[in-house]
């Protein structure tokens, strides 16, 4: 059995958790395969909103095993309040929550490291969430990382000690100030670590493969976005995994061989939270409407996000460099009321027209070349099939399908599971 694969294609808060949540149905294990607690997975029904940022979003469906893969790092302390705000809800975790021994930690001083550079940066800062999810890479790159199956030894707090040692260290290399009681943050890291053993780990890449022979039907769960991608993002304001299809393979050791579809997500227009170049970017009151409408502040920082208008030239890019083979498209909702919509077709790059993703989408080197089309101004929020939607409204999803040659499979408008269109 193949595993399929759902990831967002933009720079990350397309809307992975609600359709992860909205297809969990279909499958025996979600699994997720990068990244950290600075992604936030919002799933929103029965008139409540959850943000995960760790537990893969399948979590709320029983039956379902919910995996966090090896690619994936964790801070136990957001671990722990992670599982104290879905104690509510009596979720059984005991058999449908696990843990690859492979998964890297975070530890207090990989938050104080991310602090200390980001803040060194000055202007020239990447818009880092301060989650500590960079220097954790860096250590597990370094080969100097502690993992999940380290505690499950004795000797995991002499690792420890030595690697926050060298961490305190590093701090002294920045020339900033940054305050901290590292003996109260450590109180807080080793309780948490106890609620972490007690989670049930497995040797994940196993597991998921005798998952594939006894025919289990497995989602991989992406976070962020391609766009954000370390390798092929907008380097350097990019996060530290690799959110493309292939950090899936690395991310739970599912050889390439064995990814079947492979869903992704896109906004109706496009975000971004933090730095870094974003072409279509709008600075009028389109895009503070856009804003206002779709609520866009980051699930994880709180942060307003940039708001603009569809860029097809980098959603193309990240459907061919995933395979994508079907699309999904979010909030179709919020553009209702705009008179007039655009959407950007090719760049202007360094004086020559391109339809491609050059080396840099820098302001200075590309200028966005754009299409319109007449707007629409029913709510379609309601809308229970695809018929019940305007003709400029289809106009605009079969032009992004025609230009992307991927099909548009399911049409979200809004944040509920059940605003969710079937095509």
């Amino acid at each position: 059995m193949a595993v399929d694969l759902l990831l967002g294609l933009q720079w990350g808060d397309e809307g992975k958790g609600k359709i992860v949540d909205v297809i969990t149905q279909k499958y025996d294990i979600v699994a997720r395969f990068q990244g950290g607690p600075n992604a936030g997975h919002t799933l929103e029904f029965d008139g409540i909103k959850h943000v995960l940022h760790t537990i893969p979003s399948g979590i709320f469906h029983k039956g379902i095993v919910n995996l966090v893969g090896n690619g994936v790092v964790i801070d136990p302390v957001i671990f722990k309040k992670e599982l104290e705000k879905l104690a509510p809800f009596q979720i059984e975790m005991k058999d449908h929550l696990l843990i690859s021994r492979k998964a890297h930690l975070i530890l207090p001083t990989h938050r104080l490291l991310d602090a200390a550079s980001e803040a060194s940066k000055g202007k020239a800062k990447i818009g880092s969430t301060l989650k500590g999810i960079g220097p954790t890479y860096m250590d597990k790159t370094g080969r100097n990382g502690l993992r999940v199956g380290d505690l499950e030894f004795k000797d995991w707090k002499q690792k420890y000690r030595a690697l926050a040692l060298k961490h305190q260290e590093m701090l002294a290399f920045f020339n900033v100030e940054i305050q901290y009681d590292l003996k109260e943050l450590e109180e807080e890291f080793f309780e948490a670590v106890e609620v972490l053993r007690n989670i049930q780990t497995v040797d994940s890449e196993q597991y998921l493969i005798n998952a594939m022979e006894r025919d289990k039907k497995i989602l991989a769960e992406g976070a962020q976005g391609s766009l954000l991608d370390i390798d092929f993002g907008t380097y350097p304001f990019v996060t530290s995994s690799n959110t493309t299809a292939a950090g899936a393979c690395t991310g739970l050791g599912v050889a390439p061989n064995k990814i079947g579809e492979v869903f992704g997500i896109f906004k109706a227009y496009a975000t971004r939270v933090g730095s870094g170049p974003f072409p279509t970017e709008l600075f009028d009151d389109d895009g503070v409407k856009m804003g206002k409408i779709g609520n866009e502040f980051g699930a994880t920082t709180g942060r307003p996000r940039r708001c603009g208008w569809l860029d097809l030239v980098a959603l193309k890019y990240a459907v061919q460099i995933n395979g994508v083979t079907q699309l999904i498209m979010m909030k179709g909702d919020v553009l209702s009321g705009f008179a007039k919509l655009k959407v950007c077709t090719a760049y202007n790059y360094k004086g020559e027209k391109i339809t491609h993703l050059p080396y840099s989408i820098e302001k200075e080197y590309v200028t966005p070349e754009y299409i319109s089309f007449d707007g629409w101004k029913e709510d379609i929020s309601k809308a229970k099939n695809y018929h019940d939607f305007p003709d400029t409204f289809k106009q605009y999803v079969d032009f992004i399908e025609d230009y992307l040659k991927t099909p548009i499979s399911i049409v979200s408008v809004g944040p509920d599971r059940t605003q969710t269109v079937i095509r």
